[in-house]
């Protein structure tokens, strides 16, 4: 299996850590899904794992009070890269990163969902084509209240 780790923020283990230790299933979708990527013909690099807060403050003002467009409705607290359930991939052709190519994505997203995670190119409002992650059902709520994955 091949992706990357160790790299500051890109770190797929650093969603199964720190706040409960391993969940049994969660910690393996995200290699999993890399896996059945390859296995698919299709190189994905991790680019997003765990967000502090100040990072995704950071995000969230690009597009406000910062320069550049908007790339995520949510504060510091309030995504789910915060609680170490999320990742952000780019499917790579000839070693580059193809960010614009929707038809690939979709085709991953479509192996993420096989692989057990929710794919945000899904979603009705600010599809994210590049984010994936793995709730268990819970909210942003439950995880502020002190819920964990189980």
């Amino acid at each position: 299996m091949k992706f990357l780790v160790g790299e500051k923020d890109r770190d797929l283990y650093d969603i199964q850590s720190k706040n409960s230790g391993p969940v049994s299933g969660r910690a393996e979708k995200g290699p999993y899904f890399i896996d059945a990527c390859a296995q698919a013909g299709v190189e994905i690099l991790i680019t997003s794992t765990y967000r502090d807060h100040e990072s995704q403050d950071a995000l969230y003002a690009k597009g406000r009070t910062q320069p550049g467009p908007k790339v995520t409705n949510a504060k510091g607290g309030d995504s789910y890269h915060n609680w170490r359930v999320a990742f952000d991939f780019v499917p790579i052709v000839n070693g580059k990163a193809c960010w614009d190519d929707t038809e690939l994505f979709t085709r991953c997203g479509e192996i993420a969902e096989r692989c057990g995670l929710e794919w945000a190119g899904r979603w009705k409002s600010f599809k994210e084509l590049a984010h994936c992650q793995y709730t268990g059902g819970l909210s942003i709520a439950d995880f502020k209240n002190g819920r964990t994955l189980a």
